[in-house]
């Protein structure tokens, strides 16, 4: 008869699978128990003696184990439930679990099952459950393995069409108590049943289902996507507490359709004001999982609102604001110089994960707090026996991109890479970390050896290459460009030659598309080709391909002459007759001159070069600029020498002559904001270590530093070939 009623309510199909489920249900927990039993760490084992080969000649003992080690911090991701009671409406407070009844009690309700079988109504399945779920903890496994809980499932899914509504969510709320594995059969019925349902549901049984989903850790999407959908119908009675349940909901669930942001958004800023410390932070990380972008303007409100209860926040709120930020590329100010107070003052007590995100969320904005930094690297030490991989190399990517130096804490970097080397065999799963890791040892100057090899040997690579979700290829190629430089004694694995050169093609056709058409690029290469002299003493390329940037190329001799730095081809030759005037090395001192067209022509030899003419403008007297302004100042000031000013009145005829085989070569790089920290001239640590190996590879390197030169695309092309001149040749005295 049970089977007739699953027919009635659901198709065939429906229909089939639940008899398939129900007889064979029995079966399948007693396996899922005697598997479960049989799981061992052997193939963790097996993993971790894979990739230490060689451990046994390493009898060092790991620093991490020479610090005493501090418990791991545990937080209450659900603190926000705490605010307001009106949250026990949606929610389920799984730190107040219902009182337990003595184990006769239980017995006796699982005789109940026995006795009344195939007879027990969708009430008293309800009841049973119910008063199951007041079963102690420790005595939860006995329960589960019981062939009559096995029996009240099936009698409970025969039933489940029958259920009210009420009925269906004590019982969900049951398989809490009861700790249901998420993957186990039955709640698959469950979800098809209450997805079924949810047109029928309020927007708080809606909420307070979703929420026992979560509870559970079972993934429904098509509820989700039913919730979701009936939020409108519901628009005019979110409440606060419900719309921050929904942000946690949707949060969790990873995912926030785009419809829905507007609308939220709204609903957000009408409540904001009275948001308490908790529920601002519930929000920020439900909108950081959800991956939803807010508008700028609603990203600084939630901000601002944040900053005002800062000293009130959790360590876990706090953070979640900093993910959120992090996520919308905001650098608000006033929150994070609040940051450079609260985190020293916290750092003693907060968790490896608060910590890494409190990190992470600095490099990602491009934060340099030494304050900041110098507190987690104190913490973290005590801490690495609790590191995941994911942390280590994460706190490792966002220490080295902000350029914080070994020499600052040996022990932080030592921990940190031994902690890698624990934790090789997770690798085989995330192989992402590995190079995360890496890079950001790379960008200080740290190449520990033995993981490289692990990185750059063919079985990792071709594992890396096989991730689905994650473009690895530029990772390994920026890896094993930045070994070929800094590591010239390297003997171990490379990568392959048709590798490097499918991941070179693939980044210089990104450039072509991106780089090479932003205006200060282009705005610098016409420019510079006509200060020295036709298209061929300027090469804009990759000059080191793996890491990912362009670079205006320049050669010049000794003298000071260019260099064509691409042979050009025969037609070129006979049609171009411009020559560039002679530039002596540039010694003597710093003196101020006036600046006309008659000047840079000489310089440049200008008028003999194609392009329109331009009509002198008036004499311009720039100012002395004195020396130790260095080569990032230009304003009004033009640095010229002595040298210069010879090399104008004299004849070529009477220079002295230089060695025609020595060449510089020159890289021209035209910077951004994004390649400093924020508000500084400090390096990012990806910049860094380009400009380190562009020197290793025999190149000066001279800087349009982003806010000289951005501003000289505003002014004359007098001013624009003059500043470019001193930039060069400044550039061979140094």
């Amino acid at each position: 008869m049970s089977f007739k009623i699953i027919h009635r309510y659901y198709p065939a199909k429906y229909y089939l699978h639940f008899r398939k489920i129900i007889i064979s249900h029995d079966w399948l927990l007693c396996e899922i128990v005697s598997s479960s039993r049989r799981l061992s760490s052997s193939k963790n084992t097996l993993l971790d003696l894979a990739f230490n080969r060689d451990s046994e000649r390493n009898t060092v003992v790991p620093l991490h184990q020479q610090i005493p080690v501090s418990p791991d911090v545990k937080v209450d991701t659900r603190a926000f439930l705490k605010c307001r009671p009106e949250y026990s409406s949606v929610t389920l407070d799984i730190s107040q679990r219902p009182a337990p009844i003595e184990w006769e009690r239980v017995v006796r309700l699982l005789q109940k099952v026995a006795v009344l079988k195939g007879s027990m109504k969708p009430s008293d399945v309800c009841h049973l459950f119910v008063e199951l779920s007041h079963t102690n903890s420790d005595k939860i496994p006995l329960v589960k393995t019981d062939q009559r809980f096995v029996m009240l499932l099936r009698y409970s899914v025969e039933n489940l069409c029958l259920f009210s509504l009420p009925e269906l969510l004590h019982v969900l709320r049951s398989f809490v108590w009861l700790e249901l594995p998420h993957s186990h059969t039955v709640l698959g019925m469950y979800e098809v049943e209450l997805s079924r349902r949810a047109d029928k549901m309020t927007l708080d049984q809606l909420l307070l289902a979703a929420d026992l989903w979560r509870c559970i850790g079972r993934k429904v999407p098509q509820f989700l996507k039913q919730l979701y959908d009936s939020v409108y119908l519901y628009m005019g009675q979110i409440g606060l507490p419900e719309l921050v349940q929904l942000f946690y909901i949707m949060g969790e669930g990873r995912q926030c359709p785009k419809v829905l942001i507007q609308p939220i958004e709204q609903l957000l800023m009408r409540h904001l004001q009275q948001l308490q410390p908790e529920e601002v932070g519930a929000v920020c990380l439900g909108l950081f999982k959800s991956q939803t972008s807010l508008s700028g303007a609603a990203v600084n409100r939630l901000v601002d609102k944040a900053h005002s209860l800062v000293g009130d926040m959790s360590d876990f709120a706090m953070v979640n604001v900093l993910k959120y930020l992090r996520f919308s590329y905001l650098s608000h100010r006033a929150w994070m110089e609040a940051m450079t107070h609260e985190v020293p003052r916290r750092a003693q007590g907060m968790g490896v994960k608060g910590l890494m995100h409190v990190a992470l969320a600095c490099s990602a904005l491009h934060y340099r707090s030494d304050r900041i930094l110098v507190a987690i690297t104190e913490r973290i030490p005590s801490l690495v026996p609790h590191c995941r991989s994911k942390d280590s190399c994460k706190l490792l990517w966002a220490f080295g991109t902000l350029g914080f130096l070994p020499a600052r804490s040996p022990s932080f970097y030592q921990s940190l890479t031994e902690a890698l080397r624990q934790r090789k065999a997770e690798f085989l799963r995330y192989p992402e970390h590995l190079l995360t890791g890496l890079l950001g040892l790379a960008f200080v100057s740290q190449f520990p050896e033995d993981l490289i090899e692990l990185a750059l040997s063919p079985d990792f690579v071709n594992l890396a290459l096989k991730s689905t979700q994650l473009e690895l290829k530029k990772d390994l190629f920026t890896l094993d460009g930045a070994v070929a430089l800094e590591l010239p004694q390297w003997t171990g694995p490379r990568l392959s030659c048709e590798l490097r050169e499918e991941v070179k093609q693939m980044l210089w056709k990104y450039a072509q598309s991106d780089m090479c058409q932003k205006l200060e690029v282009k705005e610098a290469e016409a420019a510079l080709q006509e200060l020295l002299g036709g298209e061929k003493f300027v090469c804009k390329r990759m000059i080191l391909p793996h890491m990912r940037t362009i670079d205006l190329e320049v050669h010049l001799d000794a003298t000071g002459q260019p260099v064509p730095v691409i042979p050009e081809p025969p037609t070129a030759v006979q049609n171009s007759s411009p020559k560039c005037a002679s530039k002596q090395d540039l010694r003597g001192m710093n003196i101020g001159v006036s600046v006309t067209d008659d000047l840079i022509s000489k310089l440049t030899n200008a008028k003999n070069l194609p392009g329109p003419t331009i009509a002198p403008p008036e004499v311009q007297t720039l100012s002395f600029v004195n020396p130790d302004e260095g080569e990032t100042m230009f304003k009004t000031g033009l640095k010229l020498t002595s040298t210069i000013t010879e090399m104008i009145t004299t004849p070529s005829s009477h220079r002295a002559p230089a060695d025609s085989d020595t060449i510089i070569k020159l890289a021209i790089q035209v910077s951004s904001r994004n390649h400093y920290c924020h508000q500084s001239q400090h390096l990012l640590g990806l910049h860094a270590m380009k400009r380190r190996q562009l020197r290793l590879a025999g190149y000066k390197v001279v800087e349009l530093c982003y806010h000289d030169w951005i501003s000289m695309l505003r002014k004359s092309r007098i001013e624009k070939m003059a500043y470019l001149h001193c930039k060069l040749y400044n550039s061979l005295e140094a």
